[in-house]
């Protein structure tokens, strides 16, 4: 059963969901996307994890602030550091997709102590050199300002035709159909300002804070995503108790493209780090 709730944290309602009993799975959604990203997922993790699903600011039913600072990653941490200490969580297990992944990856580094272990789908730790997150904050700024322009209609029409997801392109059409309304159902000003606060070229590189993770931490890519399976071997290779998984034949987004092996996946990973059993794929 789905628990539907609304939190205040540090002034911002933030909306999720629970579903299940046992150690806490915190999942974090990408960019357009919505907590109910993860509700396919709730037959195969919540039988073992309370699994808690969260809309991150300007996202689905998560408020969408006025302050660009209340979208920046650091704030948005301790906003989440809240709402375990209200939940009484003293260790979760962190899941997080694309720009859910960034956010659990410095909420890791940052709270160290609140992580058991880590699990970052197609996820990068930011940009090395300040050249690079100049030139993506300028991308970032020039999407926002199409979004509050265009309208939401033009930007989703626009990104769902990026190289990224071009192999979502193979997906049934009812798929396609339901990705598409989550991204239409975003509020504009705050898709807007989620990209101008929590873009990749404004949070703050982790590169040189991967080998502080002292806990188990598994990056997951899909085969034909080139960039980010490049971006993993370069993490992992810094990362101590790191292991990489890279899923054949899936793109950028694994959870939608390959669904069953990825909650397989999810969950083998857990239960082994629970000390349970691995079930054969």
């Amino acid at each position: 059963m789905i628990e539907k709730r609304l939190i205040d944290l540090n002034g911002i309602n933030y909306s999720y969901f629970v579903a299940g009993k046992g150690e806490p799975l915190l999942l974090f959604h990408g960019f357009t996307g919505t907590k109910n990203t993860w509700k396919p997922f709730i037959n195969y993790w919540s039988d073992y994890f309370r699994v808690i699903a969260i809309d991150l600011p300007g996202h689905g039913d998560t408020e969408s602030p006025e302050s660009i600072n209340r979208y920046k990653i650091e704030s948005v941490v301790e906003d989440i550091h809240t709402f375990l200490e209200k939940l009484k969580i003293d260790k979760a297990h962190l899941l997080g997709y694309s720009m859910g992944g960034r956010f659990a990856l410095s909420f890791a580094i940052l709270h160290p102590v609140k992580v058991h272990s880590l699990i970052l789908e197609s996820s990068s730790p930011g940009l090395k050199s300040a050249e690079a997150r100049y030139q993506r904050v300028e991308q970032d700024n020039k999407l926002a300002q199409m979004i509050e322009d265009k309208g939401i209609i033009h930007f989703v029409n626009y990104w769902e035709n990026i190289p990224l997801f071009q192999s979502q392109k193979r997906l049934s059409k009812e798929m396609q159909a339901q990705i598409r309304k989550e991204r239409l159902s975003q509020n504009p000003k705050g898709l807007a300002n989620s990209l101008r606060g929590m873009g990749t070229g404004v949070q703050p590189s982790w590169w040189n804070k991967l080998d502080e993770l002292q806990f188990p931490t598994y990056i997951i890519t899909g085969e034909l995503d080139e960039k980010f399976c490049k971006i993993g071997q370069e993490m992992i290779k810094k990362i101590p108790k790191g292991e990489i998984l890279t899923i054949f034949d899936a793109g950028h987004a694994v959870h939608v493209e390959k669904r069953d092996k990825f909650g397989k996946i999810v969950l083998d990973i857990l239960l082994n780090e629970k000390g349970g059993y691995i079930i054969n794929d």
